[in-house]
């Protein structure tokens, strides 16, 4: 068995996938061509065209994330090599903190407070009881569902939505255009966790984002691609005015359309936007690979699993 490793700090993915497979050759994608070449085994993140374009042997390519658009969108794409990609791996849990951090941000002022620090204001904020305080959870995969319940076991009523019907405990679960109605039209925080997919691309445009309630903040650690930032930066008003505010109050925004942000984006500037730099929800090593060892052992026995349908892009 020969794999391939295309990520960061591949040495360290090698070094554990030989300990788990001694009789493989597992190389990076720093490797000589013949040492890559007639590969059993893509284990990558993000692969240049290239990479995908020499490997013609593949049995299999494992996706080192949760979202595979970067790669279902690359030319250099294989037919009919199933793809398979890490499920949670312990990313759920640093997500949901991520996302409770945002929804308290706003639930308990702390956007409103550092505006009257730069104006040197002493103004206590009410707070608003959690019950009237419905957070919308665009998403229930698994990442989106240990976020929903996290979010519900901290007090707040949780509104899921996603594509197909689901039931989890303590969340009041939407599917289809009617639920999606029904989710954004309560949301006072709408947090985003769907894939990229064509369905999904530009999902929250001008009509939707003007259906979340006025004042409402959006959390945006899933995909770029699912906001319309034109639409995003005029649903929140005036950027030049720290005082004014449009239909929506504030967003907390981990990913975009285009990375990294570039400076002369309008967004690194406006006074109710909080950037970070893709960080929501880093890949831990350990999980990860308990997973890419998995799926191996898996393609090596023929076994049946899930794999990534590139038509739905997930």
């Amino acid at each position: 068995m020969k794999v391939v490793v295309h990520i960061d700090n591949a040495s360290r993915w090698c070094a554990a996938l030989d300990n788990a497979f001694p009789a493989a050759t597992v190389v990076t994608s720093s490797a000589s061509a013949g040492e890559r070449q007639d590969a059993d085994y893509l284990a990558a993140w993000a692969p240049p065209t290239w990479l995908l374009t020499e490997q013609t042997q593949l049995k299999g390519i494992i996706n080192l994330g949760a979202g595979v658009d970067a790669l279902l969108a690359s030319p250099g794409l294989p037919e009919g090599v199933p793809i398979v990609k890490l499920r949670d791996a312990g990313m759920a849990g640093p997500m949901a903190d991520y996302v409770l951090y945002g929804v308290l941000h706003f639930y308990r002022s702390f956007d409103r407070y550092a505006r009257q620090q730069r104006q040197a204001r002493w103004v206590p904020q009410p707070v608003t009881g959690k019950a009237d305080w419905p957070v919308g959870v665009l998403g229930l995969g698994a990442i989106g569902r240990h976020v929903a319940q996290t979010l519900a076991r901290a007090g707040f009523p949780v509104l899921g939505w996603s594509r197909h019907a689901k039931h989890l405990d303590g969340v009041d679960c939407h599917h289809g255009e009617e639920g999606l109605d029904a989710v954004l039209a309560r949301a006072q925080t709408l947090v985003t966790l769907l894939p990229d997919t064509p369905e999904t691309r530009g999902l929250l445009g001008a009509t939707r984002l003007a259906q979340l309630p006025e004042g409402a903040s959006l959390i945006n650690p899933g995909r770029g691609a699912l906001i319309d930032e034109h639409a995003l930066l005029d649903a929140l008003g005036d950027a030049q005015d720290d005082a004014a505010s449009g239909h929506l109050r504030g967003a907390l925004l981990d990913v975009f359309n285009e990375e990294p942000l570039p400076a002369k984006s309008p967004l690194w500037r406006h006074p109710r936007v909080l950037i970070t730099p893709h960080m929501s929800a880093p890949t831990p090593l350990d999980g990860a690979i308990d997973q890419v060892i998995g799926y191996l052992h898996a393609f090596e026995a023929s076994e049946t699993f899930t794999t990534v349908d590139p038509a739905t892009g997930y």
